[in-house]
């Protein structure tokens, strides 16, 4: 029996709940009693709502305890390591017994999220404890050749896990093809929607997947050179990034002539981006590194034959690298034994919004999203009704409740009008306008248009003014045709793919959810009562008490009436910031 493990979850969802106070305390409390047992950091474990995260391992098994501060970690080093008594209410998961969150992990397949929440993410001897470059090592003894690798991909049938979805193995045939003498190889982390937490966790909690799968990447298609181009925002993704480098490099897994591979040297360079949505498109992206401005550029020539400085060049993204490593290991039968017909293996999610239990998750093709919601999300926050989910990122789309069973596959996925993009799944209840959720969307893509399109830069700003004009109970009886022909234009005439794919959530909640759009045009109110403007606090004079609370509250002095008698609020002076309707305690505040 090993030595008693205390792992801390030290990734930035960690960080950001005091995860950095809970490692220091532990520490301290250890040195004090001179207690026996192993340190250890981690990243992120994936269950970020319950952050921050301890794990115990000990001779019996794991125990993941969640919303540790210091002092339950106090507590859990008395009761559990020296007195050998686990704390059963601060546990969140175990194989031991139940847990109110064990759904969350039940029917997770962990491919590209591995080694996340096993390993030191700063220890490459921790990533090799765990089939860490173990492909790589195959591919140098066995002298396995660049066409079989590419094949091996291709029958995986594993498909680019950022926004198109296109056949990876195929993707580099196409630049293995071009026998030109220098070639390089991009790993895309920049993608800017909530599927951006996946890249950032994977790059923090197992920087060395995706180095591995560059350079077995870059041997299949004969690269000389790689960058991870990654935002300057994701310090501590960025930070682990230039450990794992240095440490890949000194033992021989970058350079020159790796692993004895005569004529096989690569390395690989960090660019940090500005942030921009745009320079998650590939051609954007190049610009970027060649140190222009992040603009897209016309295809074709596509990037596997005038790619970065018009160079042949690959780019993937970061989930798809980090699978890259585990179909060379596994094979590709092993791989594509999940899924379905057409899109094989796991995809990661970010799950978010109006969630139970959002965090990350790494689910097989196939599975439908309402299992995703309600079985591992755990369903919606304080029972409301489900309503859609956004899928996608801000260029993706609203997938209404009805569709829930739809499964989570590029073409199912696609029919519905959403995209799966990166992997964000934000969660929409009943209290969610579907209209003003469209027009936040459209805000965020209208702001990240770099501008070159005419269509893209000048059509997403008058939707977004429809938009709101309709918000405001200002809407047009045209405005709803008008917003359906703007999007298939902008779509029809954007060069790329943040403007093709912009109107999505627009077109994606007018088909599916246009009476909210009717609504709000011509009754001037909002159904989900979310859009300000539209709503109308009105006292219920038999409900009343006259307790003067509400009247208390009012900052503009709009509700008159006297102790004990029944209040009333003036219209003309209400500004509808709802603190009456918060602090009333006899609900004698209705809502229209």
């Amino acid at each position: 029996m090993g030595k008693t493990k205390v792992i801390v979850g030290l990734g930035s969802c960690g960080l950001a709940a005091g995860a950095g106070k809970v490692y220091d305390a532990i520490k301290q409390i250890k040195e004090e009693k001179g207690l026996d047992f192993e340190l250890k950091k981690t990243s992120c474990i994936g269950m970020c709502f319950r952050e921050p995260l301890v794990e115990v391992v000990d001779g019996k098994g794991s125990y993941i305890y969640g919303e540790i501060d210091v002092a339950k970690a106090a507590e859990i080093l008395e009761k559990h390591i020296q007195g050998a008594d686990p704390i059963k209410d601060y546990v969140v998961q175990t194989e031991l017994f139940d847990t109110k969150d064990k759904n969350f992990f039940e029917g997770q397949v962990k491919i590209a999220l591995r080694n996340c929440g096993y390993i030191d993410p700063e220890s490459i001897e921790e990533y090799e404890a765990r089939e860490g470059y173990d492909a790589l090592k195959r591919i140098a003894a066995e002298k396995i050749q660049s066409v079989d690798i590419i094949q091996n991909v291709l029958d995986s049938g594993i498909r680019g896990r950022g926004g198109g979805g296109f056949p990876t193995g195929l993707k580099w045939r196409f630049a293995y093809n071009n026998k030109a003498d220098v070639k390089y190889i991009i790993c895309n982390a920049d993608e800017g929607d909530p599927g951006a937490f996946m890249d950032r966790s994977v790059l923090e909690g197992d920087p060395h997947s995706v180095l591995e799968g560059m350079t077995i990447g870059a041997y299949a298609i004969q690269a000389c050179e790689g960058w991870i181009y990654c935002r300057a925002e994701y310090p501590l993704a960025i930070k682990r990034l230039n450990i794992a480098i240095d440490q890949a490099r000194a033992k021989g897994y970058l350079g020159k002539n790796i692993l004895g591979i005569e004529g096989f040297d690569f390395d690989i360079h960090i660019k940090e981006g500005a942030g921009a949505f745009v320079c998650g498109e590939e051609t954007a992206l190049m610009a970027s590194i060649e140190g222009e401005r992040g603009m897209p550029r016309k295809r074709p020539p596509f990037p596997a034959e005038s790619g970065l400085w018009k160079r042949p060049t690959n780019i993937n993204n970061v989930e798809t690298f980090a699978n890259i490593p585990w179909i060379i290991n596994h094979g590709a039968p092993e791989y594509a034994k999940y899924g379905t017909a057409k899109s094989k293996g796991t995809k990661v999610f970010a799950l978010t919004g109006k969630i139970n239990n959002g965090g990350l998750v790494e689910v097989p093709m196939g599975i439908t999203i309402k299992d995703v919601i309600f079985k591992l999300g755990g369903g919606i926050i304080n029972d409301k009704k489900f309503k859609a989910v956004q899928l996608g990122g801000p260029s993706g789309g609203c997938i209404p409740d009805y569709l829930s069973d739809t499964v989570v596959d590029y073409d199912s996925v696609n029919a519905t009008g959403a995209i799966m993009g990166s992997g964000g799944m934000v969660v929409m209840d009943e209290t969610t306008c579907m209209v003003d959720m469209a027009r936040f969307f459209l805000d965020f893509t209208k702001k990240e248009s770099c501008g070159k399109c005419t269509f893209c830069r000048i059509g997403t700003q008058r939707m977004l003014e429809i938009l709101e004009r309709i918000t405001k109970g200002e809407g047009k009886a045209t405005d709803i045709d008008t917003l359906i022909e703007l999007s298939n234009q902008i779509k029809d005439s954007s060069l790329c793919g943040l403007g093709q794919t912009a109107p999505n959530p627009v077109l994606t909640t007018i088909k599916y959810f246009r009476d909210e759009y009717e609504a709000h045009i011509r009754d001037k109110k909002c159904p989900a009562k979310s859009c300000k403007p539209l709503l109308t606090y009105e006292i219920i004079t038999d409900k009343c008490t006259g307790c003067l609370l509400c009247k208390k509250v009012c900052a503009v002095n709009a509700i008159s009436g006297e102790r004990k008698m029944p209040h009333l609020i003036d219209q003309s002076l209400c500004t509808k910031c709802g603190s009456c309707y918060t602090k009333c305690k006899f609900a004698a505040i209705s809502l229209t």
